[in-house]
């Protein structure tokens, strides 16, 4: 049974994974054409006239290269809301949508338990991420080949981690949400709140000196801060899974010990 329950949660994802990575496909490629016509905009005189909080809140000195250029049009914030979008529409779904529809009694009801149905959801939910991330890096690398932005493939991978990261430790925080109260609404209002909270922590954090020693507890910061598409690999990203995984260990005495909502 519980191999069923992962590759069930592979299977009923199978489209929204084709469908969001035929987008981060096409929306890669896209920037990746245009780059060759912007490159030669951001000289010295243009980026001086931008303040200097927000060159390097986007890392606007580095915009002439390719890795540069997709880090401040795409890996800033375009992707990471993708990436976490999806996780948290795909997470509050697993559990709570389910139970909510009445699909979840069926399985509750076999030797099954539930700690290890949360566990299986979890990790059918951090493939789906991974196989939408596959496809992010694959188009990046192919792009910066035809078009010649010289990013490495290090560099590259280094950015798809970033996102899996951000997309799993959010989607997860509404799977465990979800999982603790049993309301869809609700795993998606909290998991969304914390990306905003995060994202203008983040922001405000580059902006005001008052907030910046608290930024880096900003996911965002912790996942994109370094670049991302680059050859460093931020403390943050263990501060990014090791939260994700705490979200949803404290999720499972809550699951565990609680009624299920009737359909």
């Amino acid at each position: 049974m519980s191999v069923h329950v992962y590759r069930k949660t592979l299977r009923d994802q199978r489209r929204a994974v084709v469908g969001w990575g035929a987008a981060v496909a096409l929306l890669v490629l896209l920037m990746a054409a245009l780059w060759p016509s912007v490159r030669d905009i951001f000289d010295a005189d243009l980026l001086a006239a931008y303040p200097e909080p927000f060159q390097r809140l986007f890392d606007l000195e580095a915009m002439a290269t390719g890795a540069g250029f997709l880090n401040a049009e795409l890996f800033s914030i375009i992707l990471p809301g993708m990436f976490i979008a999806y996780g948290v529409g795909r997470g509050a779904r697993l559990i709570a949508g389910e139970e909510q529809d009445g699909v979840l009694e069926v399985v509750v009801v076999t030797p099954l338990s539930r700690t290890r149905l949360l566990l299986e959801k979890a990790t059918g939910l951090a493939t789906g991420i991974v196989g939408l991330d596959a496809v992010l890096l694959v188009v990046t690398v192919v792009g910066s080949i035809v078009i010649d932005m010289a990013i490495p493939i290090g560099h590259a991978a280094v950015g798809a981690v970033a996102m899996v990261l951000i997309g799993v430790q959010h989607g997860w925080l509404a799977l465990a949400v979800g999982a603790a109260t049993g309301r869809r609404t609700l795993a998606v209002a909290a998991a969304s709140a914390v990306a905003v909270a995060g994202y203008a922590l983040h922001v405000i954090g580059a902006l005001v000196e008052a907030v910046a020693p608290w930024q880096p507890l900003s996911p965002f910061t912790q996942a994109i801060d370094a670049g991302p598409v680059s050859g460093t690999v931020p403390v943050g990203f263990a501060w990014l899974a090791i939260t994700a995984l705490m979200v949803v260990a404290a999720a499972i005495p809550l699951f565990t010990r609680r009624d299920l909502v009737t359909a």
